[in-house]
């Protein structure tokens, strides 16, 4: 195990540096963006939603315009689904062909099928029951439906979190890559003991595996309400880093990304990096975590 240690120039600025530093910085970034040619508008899948049919003697086309006018409804709350109706439903790239039956002294039952339009593939099936129509959960039902949609990986690509501590900032750049494979460039793992803290600067290699949501989850926590459109499993080893995190394993992170896709937050947990062992006047909590990453 290595201990790394940090010298810092902070006095030492010439005044010729900052616009060979700032110029430098303006050409860098300007040639890696157009390099990479990264785009912030968000992915979109159509998929068509035909008229809901009937079946059975106690549900009436009345009953299956409302439960497709529901589905529609639902579906077209998502910020990366287009939903499609009428003539232009099959021209999307997914169908929903929906059912609606039961009711009389049975409950009232929807069904659907998601098939990919091109190839007529099933995807999936949805099903959900209730004593009325009213009372079924049609966001659970579109559930089913939307789960199954493919949802791009805006997690591909570089990432760095940064937090300041009382001896300077310390942080971690990963990149996901495609396959699920993490590598990590630099993950710096700290502890604070008494009147001195000690750093070490871990690389290494993981895999993750990430779960987008066409429809987004409600998260409440400490008083605060979001919406999460995705989650992910990741486990990491690492190499030069304090004894506790070497080795690293979070399932069910729920993320939070901006609109851009530029950023996200950790919303239920985080990766751990350091250790508090002189109590809060140092830092608010024994073990510290990256929680919030920004896409470099």
């Amino acid at each position: 195990m290595k201990r790394i240690i940090f010298v810092r120039f902070d006095n030492f600025n010439p005044p010729f540096l900052k616009g060979v530093f700032a110029a430098f910085t303006v050409l860098f970034f300007t040639f890696t963006s157009a390099s990479y040619g990264f785009s912030q508008e968000v992915p979109i899948r159509t998929v068509g939603v035909m008229p809901f049919e009937v079946y059975g003697e106690y549900v009436t086309t009345a009953d299956a315009t409302q439960a497709t006018s529901m589905v529609v409804s639902t579906l077209g709350t998502s910020v990366t689904l287009a939903v499609l109706t009428g003539a232009q439903a099959g021209t999307a790239e997914f169908l929903v062909q929906g059912q609606i039956s039961g009711g009389g002294s049975g409950p009232v039952i929807l069904t659907a099928r998601l098939t990919e339009a091109g190839s007529g593939r099933l995807i999936n099936t949805a099903r959900s029951q209730a004593a009325t129509l009213g009372a079924i959960s049609i966001f659970d039902f579109c559930v089913q439906i939307a789960d199954f949609i493919p949802f791009t990986n805006f997690l591909l690509g570089r990432w760095e979190s940064t937090l300041q501590m009382v001896d300077g900032p310390v942080s971690a750049i990963l990149d996901f890559r495609p396959g699920g494979v993490v590598i990590i460039e630099k993950y710096e793992t700290w502890e604070h003991n008494g009147s001195h803290s000690l750093r070490f600067h871990a690389i290494g290699t993981g895999t993750y595996s990430f779960f987008g949501h066409h429809l987004p989850r409600t998260f409440s926590a400490a008083g605060r309400t979001v919406n999460t459109n995705a989650s992910m499993n990741i486990t990491l080893t690492l190499e030069d880093a304090l004894p506790e995190f070497t080795q690293i394993s979070a399932n069910g992170l729920l993320l939070l990304f901006d609109s851009d896709r530029r950023n996200f937050e950790l919303l239920n947990a985080g990766l751990p990096f350091g250790i508090n062992l002189t109590g809060a006047s140092v830092y608010p909590s024994a073990r510290i975590f990256y929680r919030n990453f920004t896409r470099l």
